[in-house]
């Protein structure tokens, strides 16, 4: 029990202050009530951060395995189920369901971030739903069963437009095909403003505005500021503009410049 508290002190202290403090805090404790158990216990929707803390907690409990799943194949947001290695049965799955709530989509357009607010408005914390499938006339949600059945009653309008609700079958959801595009690039250093200039197409004085702004993400965490470094392998993020992985630092440049690789996903 001693080395439990020491392992639970010395996760929640490696994420301290950081984004992901309080999702670290509670998969620890989810863990440890799985080590109490025997059993399995399922978390609510992590974003790709989240599950890279969920792999962490996971990997300092030997006892433990930990999967992943966020209805479709490629899923962005995914719900964990952390199993102990002595529990004799199967899980009995990861429970969750799709709503698609549909509008005429002649006469109105909504974006994520409509149905986004549409859901918060209605209470519910981001932990309870996953992906946002958003189609011109349509948006599937991903969700647990309990909340289909909360949103199938209570989801009736998205912004200014009404919206009627059904039950939509997972397996019709057609896996996320991701566009990439390989750029190669010079930088005069590798602070995080030069590195999104660079990837997403912008200015620097954009890039910092950016991220002024909160708008910009590294490894799914805000980034602190525009002079932060970032190495070979981070992923930047950012809403509407996809993702950008540095591939590969290759070197300087006579010119004193550092050539990179970089790879952005649509």
């Amino acid at each position: 029990m001693a080395k439990n508290t020491e392992q639970k002190e010395k996760l929640i202290r490696f994420y301290r202050g950081t984004e992901g403090e309080e999702t670290a805090v509670k998969l620890v404790d989810m863990a440890e009530q799985v080590l109490r158990s025997q059993k399995f216990r399922l978390s609510g929707f992590l974003d790709p951060f989240g599950q890279e803390i969920a792999e962490t907690v996971a990997a300092n409990y030997p006892e433990l395995r930990v999967d992943f799943e966020g209805g479709y194949q490629g899923a962005e947001r995914c719900r964990a189920i952390f199993v102990h290695g002595d529990f004799p049965g199967t899980p009995g799955g990861f429970d969750l369901d799709c709503v698609e709530a549909r509008w005429n989509g002649q006469f109105a357009r909504l974006s994520h971030r409509d149905v986004l607010g549409a859901l918060m408005s209605l209470g519910l914390e981001r932990d309870r739903f996953g992906d946002l499938l958003v189609a011109s006339d349509s948006v599937k949600i991903i969700c647990d069963s309990k909340m289909a059945e909360y949103l199938l009653q209570e989801l009736k309008q998205i912004g200014p437009v009404g919206v009627e609700c059904q039950r939509a079958a997972l397996d019709t959801i057609a896996p996320r095909e991701e566009r990439c595009k390989e750029i190669s690039a010079t930088v005069a250093s590798l602070r995080v403003d030069a590195i999104a200039a660079a990837g997403f197409g912008f200015s620097r004085s954009r890039a910092a505005s950016d991220i002024a702004a909160d708008k910009l993400k590294i490894n799914w965490q805000p980034v602190k500021n525009a002079s932060q470094t970032v190495k070979e392998g981070d992923m930047l993020s950012m809403r509407g503009r996809g993702r950008l992985e540095v591939a590969e630092i290759r070197g300087t440049t006579k010119k004193g410049r550092t050539a990179l690789t970089l790879r952005r996903y649509f």
